[in-house]
């Protein structure tokens, strides 16, 4: 198939078309011409107002139930999902049955993503079955594609048996990926511990849990010299402690979740179960400073969360809740939505160039000769977002029938175009 995109503007710091506007010619997967008259006829032709291009995003941490949970989401739908809301790239996590903690699991997601939309790339379990109790098979899932390691939304508890994991990867040089919380201390915590949790009667999770395993974490990564990447980030103390690990040289990265940047605890007055997230929402305060973490660079790129759920895990009391919501198809909007005076250059770098650094996944970039890998997105569009609109097999997100700002259009990765269709 041969695709131009007309007029759009570039946005790719280490493109020699960056922040120009120009034609971009596709040829078999391939960038064949990219400048005022790229191209004269395609197959395709893609001519939108204001539509801006950069390399293809990438998720870190998304769930795609598959194998074992394919009634709430399955490698073909996430992937549409994850189409629809710009990601050309996911990593996706090792919570499945059986658990990805070995070769044969890894090579399962590597092939059967072959044939999708979207490339997904698996994070391999640090300990069987996300126990928590033994170092899984880390070497064996590298050489089979695994581009990361972490026990996914199981935090790992032990700090002895973290520090093996941490030593062990530093000889294959890849990212331990941590959702930090001491369990002992959140114990059965519905919500954020304060003032809030207080006056609707829910038991808390106080941020302490949080900040106690960062501090932990951090040195143990200065400690061993490798690289650990905390994801779900969500108070104030949490982002200092980071800052300060970074400005000593420590190997530490972060990111936050869209729904960080949007809710706080306040939102739960009316007790809706898509608000239930792990980690949970905090404190207005800390919100704001999230946003702030993500103005000035401390927190690193944009991690969806996306925890698909049926109706059975959200469509019940508070307490009996699952946790999570989706959000792939809703990131970019939601970030754009919550932090209007971004710019183009750092949304992408939040979305695409960040987390392929991070995680050592190279993007070809908007270069001619290189294999197309694009993003296509509107980034002042105002949308709503309707049920019928999502690709995802479960429904469970607060965004449903809100209007948001920042549409991704969508992707062309390979030989692959995938648009989605605007209103």
């Amino acid at each position: 198939m041969n695709i131009i995109i007309r007029q759009a503007r570039i946005i790719d710091p280490s493109s020699p078309f960056h922040q120009q506007q120009a034609d971009i010619l596709i040829q078999a997967g391939v960038i064949k011409a990219i400048g005022s008259h790229a191209g004269t006829s395609a197959d395709k032709v893609i001519d939108l107002p204001g539509l801006s291009v950069s390399p293809g995003w990438l998720d870190i941490f998304a769930h795609f139930c598959d194998p074992g949970m394919e009634f709430r989401e399955t490698l073909q739908s996430g992937t549409e999902a994850a189409a629809a809301g710009g990601y050309t790239d996911v990593l996706s996590l090792p919570n499945t049955t059986p658990v990805v903690h070995n070769k044969s699991s890894v090579e399962y997601i590597v092939q059967r993503s072959r044939t999708l939309p979207v490339r997904v790339h698996p994070i391999g379990a640090v300990t069987k079955n996300t126990e928590g109790k033994e170092l899984s098979e880390m070497y064996d899932m590298h050489a089979s594609g695994a581009v990361a390691f972490g026990d996914g939304t199981a935090s790992i508890q032990s700090p002895g048996l973290l520090l093996k994991a941490l030593q062990y990867i530093k000889a294959i040089d890849k990212v331990l990926i941590q959702v930090p919380e001491e369990r002992s201390i959140s114990g059965p915590g519905l919500m954020s511990e304060g003032i809030v949790s207080t006056r609707l009667g829910l038991p808390g999770k106080p941020a302490i849990a949080e900040e106690i395993m960062v501090a932990r974490d951090i040195e143990l990564a200065k400690y061993t010299g490798s690289k650990v990447h905390f994801t779900g980030i969500s108070t104030a103390r949490t982002v200092a402690l980071i800052k300060k690990a970074k400005e000593e040289g420590v190997a530490v990265t972060c990111s936050v979740a869209p729904y960080h940047l949007c809710f706080c605890d306040e939102d739960l007055a009316q007790y809706d179960t898509n608000l239930k997230v792990n980690p949970p929402l905090r404190t207005a305060a800390d919100r704001d400073a999230l946003r702030a973490a993500v103005a000035d660079g401390t927190v690193d790129c944009i991690a969806s969360h996306h925890q698909p759920h049926d109706k059975d895990g959200k469509v019940v009391e508070f307490e009996y809740a699952k946790y999570g919501m989706i959000g792939l198809e809703t990131a970019f909007a939601v970030v754009k939505s919550c932090l209007p005076d971004l710019p183009a250059e750092r949304l992408v770098e939040l979305f695409s160039t960040a987390p392929r650094d991070i995680f050592h996944l190279p993007a070809p970039g908007l270069k001619e000769g290189a294999p197309a890998c694009l993003t296509l997105f509107l980034e002042n569009h105002k949308w709503t977002v309707r049920r019928q609109d999502l690709r995802s097999a479960s429904q469970n997100t607060p965004f449903l029938d809100k209007e948001v700002t920042g549409r991704p259009v969508g992707i062309v990765n390979g030989a692959q175009l995938f648009l989605n269709e605007l209103n």
